[in-house]
């Protein structure tokens, strides 16, 4: 009876991988836009221009791509259970100290390294999770997926906007710490490190599932040798084009700082392009692109990301400084998109089994560029029961897509590449949400009037639909079926 009263409850290996990944992967997701809101009372409590408390976000997305190349390489390596507690036990830390800030630039330099964390998260944890799940009962995750992917992001300007409003910006970053820190806990006792050449078959339910052995005790050699030739080729230059296009529209092009990394960025990427196509054991797996499906998805990711993050960029800024309103008013402007985004959950579950990815992809990708582009009709934006059905519908009809892509495209991924494939397919995530940011403030700064101006704000949500608009075209290549049946629940 003793003995029975000592035995530890056990949480199934795959219910754990859910739970710390959702943890885990929302903190990242909610820290992509949460400060955006707040950086004119970050400025103003510094006492620096908003130019400056810009470099707040820019760091974040900077540090981020320094991290994306290594990412695959490292899981593979050293244990995706051991590099991602160690990425999410450093981003929780990033963020108590951006919370306890006395000045603008120790909130940048912790900033970045979230950022640096934030890159290894998101496909070192994705990498765990399709470990443990295998392709034909990916679709029901999508519940799962929804929620850090789309959802985060659009509730990270509504919160962002309440708790600077009601609180103080410091709690941005404060929220995270609980919650980081029972993950970390979550994921030390209960993650098993999947196996990297097959579906873990120890993250089944299985009743033993829990005693197997923990492989992250030791290296692996999965990793194989490190490409350092590629490291030094596309770590900065993706460091470099983000600084580009996150200072670019704001400081101008022509700013030797900005004009340089512009320059050395590309003339990196291209090395660095060229050097994994001909390396036998290449940092970045830039072959997986040739699967038809795959490089289908990786395109619609950047396409998509580019639309959505430049919305979400976009449109706070336009009820903040064409229309007067608070942070939390210009917060609560995309919330809807996150109802939206919940019920997309939902249809992708059962409509995509039924119509396949590309005739799900094509049509609702479309109805997204045009739901953009009627954000940017003149006295929309002025109303506002119009800007919260526009943007449940956004939310609705582009998270349907984003979900169908993600799924979709990692259909013909083996689990050994499965690493590889995540940080490539983040990669050309961030720099889609990059792109998106710097194509609309880029936009804003060219008209060269008065921020009261709505004009320039509507022209760069155009562009934003527009974005969208291309990805219809390339979903086009998307399968017509998924792989698989769903399996049982």
């Amino acid at each position: 009876m003793t003995g029975t009263l000592l035995v530890k409850p056990r949480i199934r290996p795959r219910v754990a991988v859910v739970l710390v990944y959702t943890a885990a992967m929302c903190m990242n997701g909610l820290d992509s836009t949460i400060v955006n809101p707040a950086l004119f009372t970050i400025a103003e409590d510094f006492g620096r221009p908003v130019s400056a408390a810009n470099t707040v976000e820019t760091a974040f997305l900077v540090a981020l791509a320094l991290a994306l190349p290594v990412a695959g390489w490292l899981g593979d390596r050293f244990g995706t259970k051991r590099v991602f507690l160690l990425a999410l036990a450093a981003f929780t830390a990033a963020s108590a100290v951006c919370g306890l800030a006395p000045d603008l630039t120790t909130l940048v330099v912790a900033r970045a390294a979230q950022g640096l964390a934030g890159g290894l998260l998101t496909p070192v944890g994705m990498t765990l999770l399709f470990r443990a799940f295998p392709p034909e009962e990916r679709v029901r995750l999508s519940k799962v997926l929804i929620v850090p992917t789309a959802l985060m992001p659009a509730l990270g300007p509504p919160l962002g906007g309440f708790l600077t409003e009601h609180l103080s910006w410091h709690w941005l970053f404060f929220v995270n710490v609980p919650v980081g820190a029972g993950a970390v806990l979550l994921g030390a006792v209960a993650l098993r490190e999947p196996a990297v050449g097959s579906v873990d078959p120890v993250a089944s339910d299985a009743s033993d599932a829990s005693d197997a052995p923990d492989a992250s005790e030791g290296e692996s050699d999965s990793g194989g040798r490190f490409d350092h030739v590629g490291f030094w080729l596309a770590t900065p230059a993706l460091g470099l084009l983000t600084y580009a296009l996150g200072f670019g529209p704001s400081h101008g092009w022509g700013r030797p700082s900005v004009a340089v990394s512009a320059v050395a960025g590309v003339v990196l990427l291209v090395a660095a392009v060229t050097h994994q196509l001909r390396s036998p054991d290449p940092l970045l797996k830039l072959r997986l692109l040739g699967d038809r499906v795959y490089g289908a998805a990786s395109a619609l990711a950047l396409f998509s990301a580019a639309g959505l993050m430049g919305v979400l960029f976009v449109f706070p800024l336009l009820y903040q400084a064409a229309l007067g309103a608070s942070a939390l008013d210009a917060g609560l402007s995309v919330f809807p998109e996150a109802l939206g985004l919940m019920l997309a959950s939902q249809a992708v579950d059962r409509l995509l089994p039924r119509l396949g990815p590309r005739r799900l992809a094509v049509p609702t990708l479309l109805l997204a560029a045009g739901v953009f582009a009627a954000l940017a009709v003149p006295g929309v934006a002025e109303n506002a029961w119009a800007v919260r059905a526009l943007m449940f519908a956004v939310g609705l009809v582009l998270g349907t897509a984003v979900l169908t892509i993600q799924i979709a495209g990692f259909e013909d991924i083996s689990p050994a590449d499965m690493g590889q494939a995540m940080g490539l397919f983040q990669i050309v995530r961030t720099l889609g949400g990059a792109v998106g940011i710097a194509a609309c403030a880029a936009v804003i700064g060219g008209h060269g009037t008065g921020v009261s101006d709505p004009g320039p704000y509507r022209v760069a949500v155009l562009v934003t639909s527009g974005l969208v608009g291309v990805g219809a075209v390339v979903a086009a290549r998307l399968p017509r079926v998924v792989a698989g049946p769903p399996g049982p629940p």
